[in-house]
């Protein structure tokens, strides 16, 4: 493969594009709704309406707002229609109006696909139509989303047409490794994963090791209840990952890359085995990639759902072989890591922020964004709230711009109470606190964290104390057994928040289940227990009185701290 190949690739995959390309969405949450029946649906229309030469009914990636799902987008093509779709305003590729008709619909069905097809001979549609314009849309900028909703996942040559792997010739034929570190520290990219570690500096240490074998791997095993970013990258783009991984490994010098998925996202699996399998026979992984003495190549690494895999270490443990537990650092992986050996680990979304980085430049993305937070954040949106989807916005977005005008506030006319961001390792923000803008250190001072990006919204009906426990069961569950700290205090602390909620508490138990909290988050051994507390922690914070309302009260009305008059004591005389 050589430059003019990539080009010719994607010239005639732009030739043959037809004058209307019918989107449908196939990602995993439209296929549950049987997207796939829509599209042969609509493949059949376009026979029955004698439209072959002139329509392409293509299955696309995740196109965003997935609570209308499945969604269809009708466009008119020209030529350069795909890249008019991705470069609307903020650079938002979500569901845009290309030909004027406002041609977004929502929640088809395998009936509508006549009707829809009609459309483009002048009929009428029932079907219901969605609305582009909408701030869910044209508040987004993509840039880790910018080929989702609008290229086939599983089509190269697609990919290669939306400038795909453009990138990782440049950085082979024309930058250095050092030069491609270079570029990533003047980004300003933090790794997406949740630690929000600099992606350069991370890069820059595993670069200068002096060692023969190193490797890098793509944490793909998103777990977090309510996430499902990483999934959707995967489904919907997955060789800008691959892409991203080969540039860093000629970056840091790595000939061997894996990718950590876990097995609940078969789709997602499915379509990265495609990927691998075409970048192979394109000449874009492999031996002498674009020519030049640069090889690497990519396998997958199947998880079977243990959320501490998550953790470095674990994950590197269970790629060995072993079971996924996690080890005291240092050594850290960039200087023993996978079989001893310096190893690169970055989540999908950092690896997918690489090739736009290196095209566009390294002051572009760090134009975006706050100044310790640069770029973009992928979040998903789910809960109470009125659009559930993926939404991509520059960091330093308020919460109130994501989850009231963009996300449509709580349905049915309720009120927002609080968003929980960060999955279990997360706190609660309360309603008070949504002009605060999304970056890494404004969560942090609210006792929040990034994380990968998951934003769960909820309404005044929602208790919270119960949430805490929610998290925490999931915690205590999840926890992989290795330290005292964990693996007995989030029972603990778990008994603690149920006795609570039960009334059956007192003053002592709340104070107890703080100090917990305090000891848990001090003396684990690795981040998942050392983050399990903070939903208690920022319920406790924020939402105090649900806890103190909730405990037993002395014969005087006030809360029992003492245990010398408590409800329990006195219940066979009560």
């Amino acid at each position: 493969m050589v430059i003019d190949d990539l080009n010719e690739i994607a010239e005639k995959e732009r030739a043959a594009r037809k004058k209307y390309v019918v989107r449908c969405c196939m990602a995993a949450g439209c296929m549950s709704s049987a997207s796939k029946e829509v599209k042969e649906a609509l493949e059949a229309a376009v026979k029955m309406a004698g439209l072959e030469e002139q329509v392409e009914v293509r299955g696309v990636g995740c196109m965003k707002l997935c609570c209308q799902g499945p969604l269809v987008q009708v466009d008119s093509n020209s030529e350069t229609s795909d890249h008019a779709t991705r470069d609307t305003q903020h650079g938002s590729a979500a569901c845009v109006v290309v030909d004027g008709q406002g041609s977004l619909y929502q929640k088809v069905t395998p009936q509508d696909a006549a009707s829809l097809i009609g459309t483009l001979k002048g009929g009428q549609t029932q079907v219901s139509r969605g609305d582009p314009q909408h701030p869910f849309f044209t508040e987004q900028m993509s840039v880790v989303l910018a080929n989702s909703g609008i290229v086939d996942p599983e089509r190269i040559e697609a990919y290669i047409a939306a400038d795909g792997y453009q990138a990782l010739h440049d950085v082979l034929r024309e930058m250095t490794p050092k030069e491609v570190v270079d570029t990533m520290i003047k980004s300003g990219l933090r790794g997406r994963g949740g630690a929000g570690y600099p992606t350069g500096l991370k890069w820059s240490t595993v670069a200068k090791t002096a060692s023969q074998q190193k490797y890098i791997i793509c944490n793909a095993d998103e777990g977090d209840p309510g996430a499902f970013m990483d999934r959707s990258v995967l489904e919907s783009d997955p060789h800008s990952v691959l892409e991203g991984m080969a540039i860093a490994a000629y970056a840091v010098g790595a000939q061997q890359g894996f990718i950590y998925v876990r097995a609940e996202y078969p789709l997602a699996i499915a379509r990265l085995q495609t990927a691998i399998k075409q970048a192979k026979q394109q000449g874009l992984l492999g031996s002498g990639i674009f020519e030049s003495p640069f090889n690497f190549n990519i396998d997958l690494r199947i998880g079977a759902g243990a959320f501490v895999c998550g953790e470095e270490t674990a994950l590197m443990a269970s790629v060995e072989g072993k079971r996924g537990a996690p080890r005291p650092r240092p050594p850290f992986p960039a200087e023993s890591g996978l079989w001893g050996s310096p190893t690169l680990i970055n989540n999908v979304e950092t690896f997918a922020n690489v090739p736009p980085i290196i095209r566009k430049g390294a002051e572009w993305f760090a134009g975006i964004g706050t100044e310790k937070s640069k770029g973009t954040k992928v979040f998903a949106l789910a809960g109470k709230i009125s659009n559930t989807g993926l939404i991509e916005v520059p960091m330093g977005t308020t919460l109130r711009k994501i989850v009231e005008v963009m996300g449509g506030g709580a349905p049915d006319g309720g009120r927002i109470k609080a968003v929980q961001t960060g999955g279990p390792s997360g706190g609660c923000i309360p309603a008070e606190a949504l002009d605060t803008p999304v970056d890494y250190d404004s969560l942090t001072k609210l006792g929040s964290i990034m994380g990968s990006g998951g934003m769960i919204v909820m309404d005044d009906t929602t208790q919270m104390v119960d949430v805490a426990r929610f998290f925490m069961e999931f915690c205590m569950d999840e926890s992989c057994g290795k330290c005292i700290p964990c693996r007995a205090g989030t029972v603990q602390m778990h008994n603690l928040l149920t006795k609570i909620l039960a009334g059956k508490a007192t003053a002592r138990d709340l104070k107890k289940l703080e100090d917990l909290c305090e000891m848990v988050r001090s003396t684990s051994l690795c981040g998942l227990g050392q983050t399990a507390p903070n939903p208690v922690l920022s319920t406790l914070r924020f939402f105090r009185k649900e806890y103190t309302a909730l405990l037993v009260k002395d014969l005087y009305g006030g809360p029992n701290g003492n245990g010398h008059a408590a409800k329990e004591a006195f219940a066979p005389i009560i």
